[in-house]
């Protein structure tokens, strides 16, 4: 961001610090608002309607930073300097809260800043609630709702991609599946609540095991998937061994005796889709043959 040093005049009539285009902005705010508005409509990406509502809000305030904290987690504008102090401002619409929009800024905002900062944000708020909604209904659509981790669909679609790019940049993956071991008398015995907790701690194992370029998946029932962004079988060997390790000390799945089988395949660039699970599943039956508890490569 600019030195806000340079960038910034004072108006000694009200004790502002305000920018040099403030002064163009206060001429032609109806016309820059309705620009804004024009331009927020185009995304429904909310870091992008950030980024846009940012550099008209540069006209009115000398800001580091900027973000917006949300049920949909926190984001915030590119190259965000967050170290001078913060001045939050809610944002609601209709009675419903969107959320905090926080500008971090070295300079007071006094109340005339403000009133012409409530302008833009009214402008914002409807985008932004748009696209708030749009992100909830596809993260339903792509997120297992009872553990929270991508499910079948989206899985289908990152093999694909993860696929395609094995094939252009000659980079294999491999494709780990789990299922839990003596879940079913889990279910009969204690009940569907006791089988939704034991899933849940399952869940919370798998992302535990992984690291930053996996990706976690659960198909239904007791079924979870892993694509793991490495072309050498140690990984999965080292990821298998953390999964079972954290199984036995969970007292959870130990209370319950659940564990996990495992089976894994590393994948290339002349493989399609049906052999790349075939294998995998190959490798989970072997694990299953070998009395369970245990990973097995195809």
């Amino acid at each position: 961001m600019e030195n806000v040093h340079i960038l910034t005049q004072r108006i000694s009539a009200r004790g502002e610090f305000l920018p040099f285009s403030a002064e163009q902005y206060r001429n032609d705010e109806p016309a820059a608002i309705h620009s804004l508005i024009a331009k927020l409509q185009t995304t429904l990406d909310i870091k992008e309607l950030l980024n846009i509502y940012a550099e008209y809000a540069k006209q009115i305030i000398n800001f580091s930073g900027m973000q917006f904290q949300s049920s949909q987690g926190v984001t915030q504008i590119e190259h965000s300097d967050n170290s001078s102090p913060p001045y939050s401002f809610d944002l609601d619409i209709n009675n419903e809260h969107l959320g905090q929009l926080i500008y971090f800024s070295q300079y007071p905002l006094t109340g005339n800043i403000e009133a012409k900062l409530s302008n833009l944000h009214s402008a914002l708020v409807y985008p932004l609630r748009n696209a708030i909604m749009y992100n909830r209904v596809l993260r339903l659509a792509t997120k297992d709702t009872l553990t929270g981790l991508n499910n079948r669909s989206q899985f289908n679609d990152i093999l694909l991609e993860k696929l395609e790019r094995c094939r252009r940049q000659h980079r294999p993956f491999s494709l780990m599946l789990l299922d839990l071991d003596n879940f079913k008398q889990v279910n009969d015995s204690f009940g569907h609540k006791i089988g939704d907790d034991v899933l849940k701690e399952f869940s919370t194992v798998l992302q535990t095991s992984i690291r930053g370029t996996d990706s976690v998946f659960r198909f239904g029932g007791d079924e979870f998937a892993i694509l793991i962004d490495d072309p050498e079988f140690i990984t999965n060997k080292v990821i298998a061994q953390r999964i079972m390790r954290l199984v036995g000390e969970s007292s959870v799945m130990v209370q319950y005796q659940v564990t996990t089988s495992i089976g894994y395949t590393l994948v290339n660039s002349h493989d399609c889709e049906d052999e790349i699970f075939s294998r995998a599943d190959k490798g989970l039956y072997k694990a299953k043959a070998a009395g369970r508890n245990c990973a097995r490569a195809y």
